[in-house]
């Protein structure tokens, strides 16, 4: 049995509609259907009556509400204490983000943290953002960081979550630069010599971006694709030993596009792309955190964070 199948057991019960049930816990409604099953499965008998609308509690199922409610807040007390929160230990703070942002940005930030709050431990999960969404609303990380663009949003509930901007990270074409300024290969490309595009997994949260940009064009773009990860990082080697082009956060290339061995896919002599900054895109880095979980060391970082960047 699995906490979570009791978190989403207790908001089937505020709602008694599983699709906002399934919205509210970040889950599709098939998944979270399944998980309300599993724990029917678990505890051998069925919680909700599925056949009037909206649903209703079974007998089991009101029976088992003040229990799973204890269940939820005695797990909760545990976390608590093993994690010195009543114990008076020393708390370690949970971030998850994408693997750039841990690379680019969450150094600097727990710099700028940590001149308000003081030297504190924490912990980072990089991963996929569905992944790093998923810590968050399963409360298993205290901090969400990640990219946020109408292509790929977060669609957190504002009455659960809480959230912060940290800023703007652009997104552009990158080739390795033959010379300083110089790219080896240029935007849009021809039918006749497309340009080979290193691209991001489909299932990673900027493919949907790049894609956008390449449909969107108003310059037909001719492209092939050479290859693919999940990883900014893996993207951004395979541009220096220069295998192609790749969309990359610009955070991600400041240093090499310096010394100049990256520069942007962009002809030298094509103004009208550069003046316009056609091809490239923005995202909107954001922090979240649960609005329930109202611990002195979380105010403490979210009062700094609000302070430097602004509430939303």
């Amino acid at each position: 049995m699995e906490i979570k199948w009791v978190e989403d057991f207790l908001s089937v019960v505020e709602t008694l509609n599983f699709s906002r049930s399934a919205k509210l816990r970040n889950v599709t409604q098939p998944a979270f259907g399944r998980r309300v099953r599993s724990l029917e499965a678990w505890l051998g008998a069925e919680l909700f009556d599925r056949s009037t609308y909206p649903c209703a509690l079974t007998p089991a199922g009101e029976s088992f509400v003040p229990i799973a409610r204890e269940m939820l807040n005695q797990s909760t007390q545990a976390r608590l204490i093993l994690r010195g929160q009543l114990a008076g230990a020393q708390a370690t703070v949970k971030f998850a983000m994408p693997h750039t942002l841990l690379l680019t940005l969450y150094p600097k930030l727990l710099s700028e943290i940590e001149k308000t709050t003081g030297s504190m431990a924490t912990t980072v999960q990089a991963t996929n953002v569905h992944d790093a969404v998923m810590a968050l609303v399963e409360r298993n990380c205290d901090l969400l960081i990640c990219y946020h663009h109408p292509q790929q949003g977060i669609d957190l509930d504002s009455e659960r979550y809480a959230m912060l901007s940290l800023g703007k990270e652009p997104l552009r074409p990158y080739v390795k630069a033959v010379r300083k300024g110089v790219p080896k290969y240029a935007l849009p490309g021809t039918p006749a010599e497309p340009v080979p595009f290193l691209s991001y997994s489909s299932y990673s949260s900027l493919s949907r971006i790049v894609e956008k940009q390449l449909s969107a064009s108003p310059r037909p773009v001719h492209v092939f694709r050479r290859f693919e990860s999940d990883l900014a990082e893996g993207l951004k080697s395979m541009v220096l030993e220069g295998h192609g082009v790749a969309w990359l956060p610009a955070s991600a290339v400041t240093r090499e596009v310096a010394e100049g061995k990256l520069t942007l896919a962009v002809a030298p002599n094509d103004n009208e792309a550069l003046a316009t900054g056609l091809w490239s895109d923005e995202m909107d880095i954001r922090v979240y955190r649960r609005i329930d979980d109202a611990r002195p060391d979380l105010d403490r970082i979210w009062a700094c964070l609000s302070a430097a960047h602004g509430v939303r």
